[in-house]
């Protein structure tokens, strides 16, 4: 065994100079980090090297001196083989870290969407389970459940809050018409079919929001965002064409998700306007104030009759 380590450094000293003039002449030839430089290579082969070579050799002269021509031929190779499989090691380690960073990322945007969602979430919003409809639930609220559960599946919850508002107001909105006119009124099913032409215009917008977003769900504008300004210096031309590419992508994407989320707004500020307009319509009469009006008098009079009692008792 020492003779083998002393054969070994021997033939790692020699390739100390060959692989640095290789270095000199091209780093990445002889480094496997990622951004190599001629500094490294006369670290690398003119001291690392060159002190591990020593190290061995006066550790293998503790059983004389007699170096093998295995060791020899090992320490001639030693370098070439051991830079194929630092390059695999740094990839994977790259690789990890860079999955690593993703799901860290992915969980801060998730975090950071949940937040949003429960900051623009209204008081009194009722939340839509697309795995369980509510009873007795009409096509139209089926067809808000299929578009509340399509956007979930793009990872866009803050989007389908919109949908849980949609059916709060459509049920205020149906509750106040149910009570304001008898179902077989006409009137009655012009407005409920009115209505349910704003929502399913609105189911059709929820509908080209999923698909909208599903074409970017692979990708994380944070994450090119920080790449850019973290790596600006680091990057190829042509890597740094490809973010700015995909970040172009990512908001084109935003912009157009706004545009479908301020018309449905405007839907949702129709449906406002219909539930005031309906709880001002008076269909009923006005009975309890002329049966309040009435109890009033008679309990007026039986007070006077009452004074009169008194008197009489009196006398």
């Amino acid at each position: 065994m020492l003779e083998f380590l002393q054969g070994f450094s021997y033939g790692l000293f020699v390739t100390c100079l060959p692989w640095c003039l290789v270095g000199l002449a091209n780093p990445r030839l002889a480094l496997a980090n990622d951004n190599p430089n001629r500094l490294q290579v006369l670290f690398r082969y003119c001291l690392l090297v060159p002190f591990i070579s020593t190290v061995l050799w006066l550790t293998s002269l503790w059983g004389g001196f007699g170096p093998s021509l295995g060791g020899w031929l090992a320490g001639l190779v030693a370098v070439g083989v051991s830079l194929p499989v630092e390059r695999g090691w740094r990839r994977w380690r790259a690789r990890r870290h860079q999955r690593r960073l993703q799901e860290r990322l992915a969980a801060e945007s998730e975090r950071r969407r949940a937040e949003q969602e429960r900051a623009a979430r209204e008081t009194g919003v009722a939340e839509l389970d697309p795995a369980r409809p509510p009873v007795g639930a009409d096509e139209l609220v089926l067809s808000l459940c299929r578009a509340k559960q399509g956007l979930l599946d793009v990872k866009r919850a803050d989007l389908a809050s919109q949908v849980d508002r949609f059916y709060t107001r459509y049920a205020h909105v149906m509750e106040l018409l149910t009570a304001r006119f008898d179902r077989s009124e006409l009137a009655f099913e012009r407005s409920r079919g009115l209505i349910t032409e704003v929502c399913l215009g609105a189911v059709d917008t929820f509908t080209s929001m999923a698909a909208q977003a599903r074409g970017v769900m692979g990708l994380d504008g944070d994450y090119v965002r920080r790449r850019l300004a973290q790596e600006q210096r680091r990057l190829s031309v042509e890597e740094r064409i490809a973010l700015k590419r995909r970040l172009e992508l990512i908001e084109e994407t935003d912009r157009r998700l706004r545009r479908l989320v301020a018309r449905n707004e405007s839907a949702l500020t129709l449906l406002d306007d219909t539930a005031v307009a309906l709880a001002r319509i008076e269909t009923g009469r006005p009975q309890a104030t002329l049966a309040t009006d009435r109890a009033l008098e008679e309990l007026r009079r039986f007070i006077e009759g009452a004074e009169r009692y008194s008197r009489q008792e009196r006398r």
